[in-house]
Protein backbone atom coordinates (compact mmCIF):
# COMPACT_ATOMS: atom_id res chain seq x y z
CA UNK A 1 0.00 0.00 0.00
CA UNK A 2 0.96 3.62 -0.98
CA UNK A 3 1.56 5.78 2.38
CA UNK A 4 3.46 8.22 0.73
CA UNK A 5 0.32 10.52 0.87
CA UNK A 6 -0.63 10.17 4.56
CA UNK A 7 0.03 12.51 7.12
CA UNK A 8 2.26 11.13 10.15
CA UNK A 9 -1.19 11.97 12.48
CA UNK A 10 -2.74 9.85 10.25
CA UNK A 11 -0.79 7.12 10.56
CA UNK A 12 -0.36 7.42 14.41
CA UNK A 13 -3.92 7.16 14.60
CA UNK A 14 -4.05 4.17 12.81
CA UNK A 15 -1.19 2.42 14.79
CA UNK A 16 -1.98 3.59 17.72
CA UNK A 17 -5.87 1.57 17.49
CA UNK A 18 -3.70 -1.23 16.44
CA UNK A 19 -1.82 -1.40 19.69
CA UNK A 20 -4.95 -1.04 21.73
CA UNK A 21 -5.85 -4.76 22.42
CA UNK A 22 -1.87 -5.04 23.80
CA UNK A 23 -2.83 -5.37 27.55
CA UNK A 24 0.72 -6.03 29.30
CA UNK A 25 1.66 -2.54 29.17
CA UNK A 26 2.81 -1.71 33.07
CA UNK A 27 4.84 0.37 34.00
CA UNK A 28 6.31 -0.21 37.63
CA UNK A 29 9.92 -1.35 38.94
CA UNK A 30 12.58 0.45 36.93
CA UNK A 31 14.57 3.11 38.32
CA UNK A 32 17.32 5.64 36.16
CA UNK A 33 18.57 9.01 36.97
CA UNK A 34 18.80 11.37 34.20
CA UNK A 35 22.34 12.18 32.90
CA UNK A 36 23.79 15.63 32.19
CA UNK A 37 22.36 16.73 28.90
CA UNK A 38 20.00 13.60 29.20
CA UNK A 39 16.40 14.07 29.12
CA UNK A 40 13.94 11.84 31.75
CA UNK A 41 14.17 9.78 33.97
CA UNK A 42 12.56 6.32 35.27
CA UNK A 43 11.57 6.18 38.85
CA UNK A 44 10.97 3.00 40.77
CA UNK A 45 7.43 3.15 41.60
CA UNK A 46 7.07 3.34 37.61
CA UNK A 47 7.97 5.50 35.57
CA UNK A 48 9.09 9.69 35.11
CA UNK A 49 6.63 11.99 37.13
CA UNK A 50 4.99 13.99 34.20
CA UNK A 51 1.62 15.46 34.35
CA UNK A 52 -0.58 17.11 31.78
CA UNK A 53 -1.53 20.82 32.13
CA UNK A 54 -4.74 19.46 33.62
CA UNK A 55 -3.17 18.25 36.59
CA UNK A 56 -4.01 14.12 35.10
CA UNK A 57 -0.79 11.63 35.51
CA UNK A 58 -0.29 10.39 31.94
CA UNK A 59 0.63 7.37 30.54
CA UNK A 60 3.07 5.81 28.01
CA UNK A 61 3.10 6.39 24.13
CA UNK A 62 1.05 2.79 22.64
CA UNK A 63 2.03 2.10 19.58
CA UNK A 64 3.29 0.04 17.00
CA UNK A 65 5.82 0.43 14.60
CA UNK A 66 3.96 -1.02 11.82
CA UNK A 67 0.19 -2.93 11.33
CA UNK A 68 1.89 -4.70 8.51
CA UNK A 69 2.01 -8.56 9.87
CA UNK A 70 3.47 -11.85 8.07
CA UNK A 71 1.61 -13.78 10.46
CA UNK A 72 -2.22 -14.63 10.47
CA UNK A 73 -3.28 -15.18 13.65
CA UNK A 74 -7.12 -15.47 13.70
CA UNK A 75 -7.79 -13.11 16.48
CA UNK A 76 -5.69 -10.18 15.72
CA UNK A 77 -7.04 -7.33 14.02
CA UNK A 78 -3.70 -6.37 12.11
CA UNK A 79 -2.88 -10.93 10.61
CA UNK A 80 -1.97 -10.54 7.18
CA UNK A 81 -5.50 -11.30 5.25
CA UNK A 82 -7.28 -9.16 7.51
CA UNK A 83 -8.56 -5.94 4.82
CA UNK A 84 -7.20 -3.03 7.18
CA UNK A 85 -4.93 -0.09 6.05
CA UNK A 86 -1.56 -0.84 6.39
CA UNK A 87 0.78 1.61 7.58
CA UNK A 88 4.44 2.03 9.08
CA UNK A 89 6.21 4.29 10.89
CA UNK A 90 10.61 4.11 10.78
CA UNK A 91 12.47 4.04 13.79
CA UNK A 92 13.45 7.42 13.25
CA UNK A 93 9.82 9.08 13.34
CA UNK A 94 8.79 7.08 16.27
CA UNK A 95 11.93 8.10 18.77
CA UNK A 96 10.83 11.61 17.24
CA UNK A 97 7.55 11.37 18.55
CA UNK A 98 8.46 9.94 21.64
CA UNK A 99 10.37 13.18 22.06
CA UNK A 100 8.18 15.57 21.13
CA UNK A 101 4.99 14.15 23.04
CA UNK A 102 7.56 13.73 26.13
CA UNK A 103 8.53 17.35 25.87
CA UNK A 104 5.17 18.56 25.80
CA UNK A 105 4.16 16.24 28.92
CA UNK A 106 1.90 14.37 26.82
CA UNK A 107 3.69 10.90 28.02
CA UNK A 108 6.06 9.62 30.49
CA UNK A 109 7.73 7.01 28.44
CA UNK A 110 7.47 4.25 25.72
CA UNK A 111 5.38 0.96 25.41
CA UNK A 112 6.48 -0.39 21.90
CA UNK A 113 5.05 -2.91 19.49
CA UNK A 114 5.01 -3.89 15.93
CA UNK A 115 3.55 -6.37 13.31
CA UNK A 116 6.56 -9.08 12.10
CA UNK A 117 8.37 -7.53 8.89
CA UNK A 118 9.98 -9.53 6.63
CA UNK A 119 10.92 -12.13 9.51
CA UNK A 120 11.17 -11.69 13.08
CA UNK A 121 15.55 -10.61 13.12
CA UNK A 122 14.45 -7.82 10.77
CA UNK A 123 11.48 -6.62 12.44
CA UNK A 124 13.59 -7.11 15.93
CA UNK A 125 16.45 -4.94 14.68
CA UNK A 126 13.66 -2.13 13.56
CA UNK A 127 12.84 -1.48 17.05
CA UNK A 128 16.38 -1.70 18.29
CA UNK A 129 17.15 0.88 16.26
CA UNK A 130 14.83 2.88 17.35
CA UNK A 131 15.73 2.26 21.04
CA UNK A 132 19.12 3.05 20.37
CA UNK A 133 18.03 6.51 18.74
CA UNK A 134 16.08 7.33 21.70
CA UNK A 135 18.85 6.48 24.26
CA UNK A 136 21.59 7.42 22.09
CA UNK A 137 21.26 10.21 20.03
CA UNK A 138 18.38 11.89 22.07
CA UNK A 139 19.96 10.77 25.20
CA UNK A 140 16.32 10.01 26.50
CA UNK A 141 16.46 8.15 30.02
CA UNK A 142 12.47 7.70 30.37
CA UNK A 143 10.83 4.54 30.85
CA UNK A 144 10.67 1.75 27.45
CA UNK A 145 8.57 -0.98 27.32
CA UNK A 146 9.21 -3.28 24.14
CA UNK A 147 8.15 -6.07 23.32
CA UNK A 148 9.63 -8.86 21.94
CA UNK A 149 8.91 -11.03 18.20
CA UNK A 150 8.86 -14.55 19.09
CA UNK A 151 11.75 -16.28 16.84
CA UNK A 152 14.10 -13.60 16.67
CA UNK A 153 18.14 -13.98 17.44
CA UNK A 154 19.01 -14.54 21.17
CA UNK A 155 21.61 -12.02 20.79
CA UNK A 156 19.43 -9.35 19.35
CA UNK A 157 17.08 -10.13 22.35
CA UNK A 158 19.76 -9.19 24.74
CA UNK A 159 21.00 -6.48 22.98
CA UNK A 160 17.54 -5.02 23.40
CA UNK A 161 16.58 -5.86 26.86
CA UNK A 162 20.44 -3.95 27.71
CA UNK A 163 18.44 -0.77 26.66
CA UNK A 164 15.06 -1.39 27.64
CA UNK A 165 13.17 -1.03 31.59
CA UNK A 166 10.48 -3.92 30.65
CA UNK A 167 10.05 -6.49 27.64
CA UNK A 168 7.03 -8.86 27.10
CA UNK A 169 6.52 -11.52 25.17
CA UNK A 170 3.36 -12.52 24.58
CA UNK A 171 1.80 -15.88 25.22
CA UNK A 172 -1.27 -15.47 23.35
CA UNK A 173 -3.15 -18.40 23.95
CA UNK A 174 -2.95 -21.22 26.80
CA UNK A 175 -2.10 -24.20 25.20
CA UNK A 176 0.01 -25.30 22.39
CA UNK A 177 -3.03 -26.97 20.20
CA UNK A 178 -5.25 -23.28 20.99
CA UNK A 179 -1.96 -21.54 19.29
CA UNK A 180 -1.63 -24.16 16.23
CA UNK A 181 -5.56 -23.23 15.88
CA UNK A 182 -5.81 -20.13 15.68
CA UNK A 183 -1.97 -18.75 15.30
CA UNK A 184 -0.57 -21.42 12.99
CA UNK A 185 2.32 -19.09 11.98
CA UNK A 186 3.86 -19.33 15.58
CA UNK A 187 5.36 -21.94 17.91
CA UNK A 188 4.96 -22.69 21.80
CA UNK A 189 9.10 -22.90 21.53
CA UNK A 190 9.78 -19.70 19.61
CA UNK A 191 7.39 -17.88 22.28
CA UNK A 192 9.01 -19.56 25.60
CA UNK A 193 12.52 -19.41 24.40
CA UNK A 194 12.99 -15.36 24.71
CA UNK A 195 11.14 -15.73 28.10
CA UNK A 196 13.34 -18.45 29.62
CA UNK A 197 16.40 -16.40 27.97
CA UNK A 198 15.36 -12.96 29.64
CA UNK A 199 14.93 -14.90 32.88
CA UNK A 200 18.19 -16.55 32.84
CA UNK A 201 19.76 -13.21 31.98
CA UNK A 202 17.56 -11.46 34.65
CA UNK A 203 19.01 -13.78 37.18
CA UNK A 204 22.55 -13.31 36.13
CA UNK A 205 22.87 -10.10 36.34
CA UNK A 206 21.13 -9.90 39.68
CA UNK A 207 24.03 -12.16 40.72
CA UNK A 208 26.47 -9.93 39.65
CA UNK A 209 25.87 -7.46 42.16
CA UNK A 210 24.81 -3.90 41.74
CA UNK A 211 27.53 -2.86 39.35
CA UNK A 212 26.61 -4.92 36.69
CA UNK A 213 25.25 -3.24 33.46
CA UNK A 214 21.31 -2.74 33.60
CA UNK A 215 19.31 -5.63 32.20
CA UNK A 216 15.76 -4.86 31.73
CA UNK A 217 15.38 -4.17 35.69
CA UNK A 218 11.59 -3.75 35.69
CA UNK A 219 11.12 -7.56 34.41
CA UNK A 220 8.76 -8.88 32.09
CA UNK A 221 4.88 -9.71 30.93
CA UNK A 222 3.27 -11.10 28.87
CA UNK A 223 -0.34 -11.68 27.48
CA UNK A 224 -2.98 -14.01 27.67
CA UNK A 225 -6.15 -13.99 25.27
CA UNK A 226 -9.10 -15.79 27.10
CA UNK A 227 -12.11 -16.33 25.06
CA UNK A 228 -11.46 -17.30 22.29
CA UNK A 229 -10.69 -21.21 22.66
CA UNK A 230 -12.35 -23.21 25.03
CA UNK A 231 -9.76 -23.61 27.65
CA UNK A 232 -10.49 -23.11 31.21
CA UNK A 233 -10.23 -20.93 33.77
CA UNK A 234 -7.93 -23.92 36.10
CA UNK A 235 -5.81 -24.16 32.91
CA UNK A 236 -5.18 -20.80 32.49
CA UNK A 237 -4.38 -20.48 36.39
CA UNK A 238 -1.91 -23.07 36.42
CA UNK A 239 0.04 -21.45 33.71
CA UNK A 240 0.15 -18.16 35.05
CA UNK A 241 1.70 -20.07 38.55
CA UNK A 242 4.16 -22.21 36.20
CA UNK A 243 5.13 -18.78 34.87
CA UNK A 244 5.74 -16.64 37.96
CA UNK A 245 7.24 -19.24 39.83
CA UNK A 246 9.59 -20.89 36.76
CA UNK A 247 10.39 -17.70 34.88
CA UNK A 248 9.61 -14.92 37.18
CA UNK A 249 7.33 -13.17 35.09
CA UNK A 250 6.44 -9.44 37.24
CA UNK A 251 2.74 -9.74 35.33
CA UNK A 252 0.44 -12.49 33.44
CA UNK A 253 -2.26 -10.06 31.72
CA UNK A 254 -5.58 -11.54 30.84
CA UNK A 255 -7.47 -9.91 28.16
CA UNK A 256 -10.94 -11.13 27.37
CA UNK A 257 -11.23 -11.50 23.52
CA UNK A 258 -13.09 -9.07 21.51
CA UNK A 259 -14.45 -10.40 17.92
CA UNK A 260 -12.61 -7.46 15.74
CA UNK A 261 -10.94 -9.75 13.56
CA UNK A 262 -13.99 -11.90 11.66
CA UNK A 263 -12.03 -14.88 11.02
CA UNK A 264 -14.12 -17.91 10.48
CA UNK A 265 -11.43 -20.07 13.22
CA UNK A 266 -12.71 -17.85 15.75
CA UNK A 267 -15.60 -19.26 18.12
CA UNK A 268 -19.02 -17.42 18.74
CA UNK A 269 -19.05 -15.41 21.84
CA UNK A 270 -19.98 -18.05 24.99
CA UNK A 271 -22.50 -17.56 27.20
CA UNK A 272 -19.83 -16.07 30.43
CA UNK A 273 -19.56 -12.47 30.34
CA UNK A 274 -15.87 -12.16 28.87
CA UNK A 275 -14.89 -8.90 30.85
CA UNK A 276 -16.80 -10.26 34.20
CA UNK A 277 -14.37 -13.78 33.58
CA UNK A 278 -11.51 -11.42 32.70
CA UNK A 279 -12.21 -9.87 36.29
CA UNK A 280 -12.52 -12.88 38.14
CA UNK A 281 -9.21 -14.25 36.64
CA UNK A 282 -7.58 -10.88 37.80
CA UNK A 283 -8.17 -11.49 41.32
CA UNK A 284 -7.40 -15.05 41.45
CA UNK A 285 -3.74 -13.81 40.00
CA UNK A 286 -3.60 -11.69 42.86
CA UNK A 287 -3.85 -14.34 45.21
CA UNK A 288 -1.59 -16.83 43.48
CA UNK A 289 1.13 -13.96 44.14
CA UNK A 290 0.28 -11.75 46.99
CA UNK A 291 -1.81 -14.83 48.95
CA UNK A 292 -0.21 -18.05 49.19
CA UNK A 293 -2.94 -19.50 47.21
CA UNK A 294 -2.29 -22.23 44.68
CA UNK A 295 -3.92 -22.56 41.61
CA UNK A 296 -4.80 -26.00 42.60
CA UNK A 297 -6.47 -24.76 45.99
CA UNK A 298 -8.62 -22.21 43.64
CA UNK A 299 -9.45 -24.78 41.19
CA UNK A 300 -9.54 -27.92 39.90
CA UNK A 301 -10.47 -30.28 36.99
CA UNK A 302 -13.80 -30.81 38.84
CA UNK A 303 -14.77 -27.49 39.19
CA UNK A 304 -12.58 -25.93 36.32
CA UNK A 305 -13.99 -22.31 35.92
CA UNK A 306 -14.25 -19.49 38.85
CA UNK A 307 -17.68 -18.27 40.52
CA UNK A 308 -18.91 -15.60 38.62
CA UNK A 309 -21.17 -14.40 41.25
CA UNK A 310 -18.25 -14.56 44.02
CA UNK A 311 -14.61 -13.24 44.32
CA UNK A 312 -12.33 -16.35 44.21
CA UNK A 313 -10.74 -16.25 48.10
CA UNK A 314 -14.62 -16.15 49.20
CA UNK A 315 -15.16 -19.19 46.92
CA UNK A 316 -12.47 -21.32 48.53
CA UNK A 317 -13.81 -19.70 51.82
CA UNK A 318 -17.33 -21.31 51.38
CA UNK A 319 -15.59 -24.64 50.10
CA UNK A 320 -13.44 -25.19 53.23
CA UNK A 321 -15.82 -23.94 56.09
CA UNK A 322 -14.24 -26.55 58.12
CA UNK A 323 -11.49 -23.52 58.46
CA UNK A 324 -12.90 -21.47 59.90
CA UNK A 325 -14.35 -19.22 62.22
CA UNK A 326 -10.57 -17.92 62.57
CA UNK A 327 -9.92 -16.21 65.46
CA UNK A 328 -8.01 -12.73 64.61
CA UNK A 329 -6.12 -12.74 67.81
CA UNK A 330 -4.08 -16.07 67.16
CA UNK A 331 -3.96 -17.29 63.62
CA UNK A 332 -0.89 -16.11 61.54
CA UNK A 333 -0.22 -14.03 58.92
CA UNK A 334 -0.64 -16.82 56.24
CA UNK A 335 -4.33 -17.78 57.67
CA UNK A 336 -5.72 -14.56 58.19
CA UNK A 337 -4.95 -13.76 54.71
CA UNK A 338 -7.02 -16.54 53.70
CA UNK A 339 -9.75 -14.66 55.52
CA UNK A 340 -12.36 -13.06 52.95
CA UNK A 341 -12.36 -9.45 53.58
CA UNK A 342 -8.92 -9.52 54.94
CA UNK A 343 -6.29 -8.29 52.47
CA UNK A 344 -2.50 -7.83 52.92
CA UNK A 345 -2.97 -4.34 54.43
CA UNK A 346 -5.53 -5.52 57.19
CA UNK A 347 -3.75 -8.44 57.76
CA UNK A 348 -0.29 -6.70 58.67
CA UNK A 349 -2.23 -4.36 61.01
CA UNK A 350 -3.45 -7.20 62.62
CA UNK A 351 -0.94 -8.70 63.45
CA UNK A 352 0.82 -5.23 65.10
CA UNK A 353 -2.19 -4.32 66.77
CA UNK A 354 -2.70 -7.48 68.72
CA UNK A 355 1.41 -7.49 70.06
CA UNK A 356 -0.28 -4.52 72.41
CA UNK A 357 -3.84 -5.11 72.91
CA UNK A 358 -6.54 -8.23 72.31
CA UNK A 359 -8.33 -6.96 69.37
CA UNK A 360 -12.45 -6.67 69.48
CA UNK A 361 -14.98 -6.94 66.19
CA UNK A 362 -15.63 -3.51 66.39
CA UNK A 363 -11.94 -2.67 66.07
CA UNK A 364 -11.52 -4.51 63.03
CA UNK A 365 -12.82 -2.16 60.42
CA UNK A 366 -10.94 0.33 61.89
CA UNK A 367 -7.87 -1.72 60.53
CA UNK A 368 -9.20 -1.78 56.93
CA UNK A 369 -11.04 -5.25 57.54
CA UNK A 370 -14.33 -5.77 55.34
CA UNK A 371 -16.66 -6.71 57.81
CA UNK A 372 -20.13 -7.54 55.00
CA UNK A 373 -17.35 -10.19 54.04
CA UNK A 374 -15.16 -11.26 57.26
CA UNK A 375 -17.92 -11.76 59.71
CA UNK A 376 -19.10 -15.23 58.72
CA UNK A 377 -15.35 -16.10 58.86
CA UNK A 378 -14.05 -15.04 61.82
CA UNK A 379 -14.42 -14.53 65.49
CA UNK A 380 -12.35 -11.33 67.58
CA UNK A 381 -11.58 -12.29 71.52
CA UNK A 382 -14.47 -14.92 71.62
CA UNK A 383 -17.09 -12.79 69.56
CA UNK A 384 -18.65 -15.65 67.59
CA UNK A 385 -18.54 -16.07 63.71
CA UNK A 386 -22.17 -15.15 62.61
CA UNK A 387 -22.02 -17.64 59.68
CA UNK A 388 -21.39 -21.00 61.54
CA UNK A 389 -25.05 -22.53 61.83
CA UNK A 390 -25.43 -21.09 58.06
CA UNK A 391 -25.74 -23.91 55.50
CA UNK A 392 -23.32 -23.18 52.60
CA UNK A 393 -26.38 -21.90 50.29
CA UNK A 394 -27.82 -19.16 52.07
CA UNK A 395 -23.71 -18.49 53.61
CA UNK A 396 -23.47 -17.96 49.81
CA UNK A 397 -26.38 -16.23 49.23
CA UNK A 398 -25.60 -13.66 51.75
CA UNK A 399 -22.46 -13.35 50.20
CA UNK A 400 -23.75 -11.77 46.92
CA UNK A 401 -24.26 -8.09 45.68
CA UNK A 402 -27.30 -6.62 47.50
CA UNK A 403 -29.01 -7.29 44.21
CA UNK A 404 -28.44 -10.71 44.16
CA UNK A 405 -29.62 -11.66 48.40
CA UNK A 406 -33.22 -12.62 48.99
CA UNK A 407 -35.60 -9.97 50.33
CA UNK A 408 -36.82 -10.05 54.28
CA UNK A 409 -39.43 -11.87 53.03
CA UNK A 410 -36.96 -14.37 51.87
CA UNK A 411 -38.33 -14.05 48.30
CA UNK A 412 -36.02 -14.16 45.67
CA UNK A 413 -35.68 -10.46 43.87
CA UNK A 414 -37.94 -10.56 40.51
CA UNK A 415 -34.76 -8.64 38.94
CA UNK A 416 -32.32 -11.20 37.10
CA UNK A 417 -28.47 -10.04 37.75
CA UNK A 418 -26.44 -8.22 35.30
CA UNK A 419 -24.17 -10.12 34.49
CA UNK A 420 -21.60 -7.37 33.12
CA UNK A 421 -22.12 -5.55 37.20
CA UNK A 422 -19.15 -5.89 39.06
CA UNK A 423 -20.06 -4.42 42.54
CA UNK A 424 -19.66 -6.26 45.57
CA UNK A 425 -16.30 -7.55 44.66
CA UNK A 426 -13.82 -4.35 44.80
CA UNK A 427 -11.95 -3.69 47.92
CA UNK A 428 -9.91 -6.01 49.48
CA UNK A 429 -9.81 -9.58 49.30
Amino acid sequence: MDTTTMTLEEKIRILAESARYDVSCSSSGSSRSNTKGGIGNAASSGICHSWSADGHCVSLLKILLTNICIYDCAYCLNRRSNDIRRVALTPEEVAELTINFYRRNYIEGLFLSTGVVRNPDYTMELLIRTVRTLREEHRFNGYIHLKLVPGADPLLVEQAGRMVDRVSINLELPTRGSLALLAPDKSREAILLPMRQVSGLITARRDQGRNAPPFVPAGQSTQVIIGATPDSDFRIMTISEQLYQRMGLKRVYYSAYVPVAGDPRLPALIATPLLAREHRLYQADWLLRFYGFRADELLDAGSPDLDQELDPKTGWALRHRQLFPVEVNRAEYEVLLRVPGIGVRSAKRIVRARRVQRLRREELAKLGVVMKRARYFLTADGAGSEGTDLSPERLKELLLPGKKRRSDSGQLSLFPPDPRDLSGITGEL
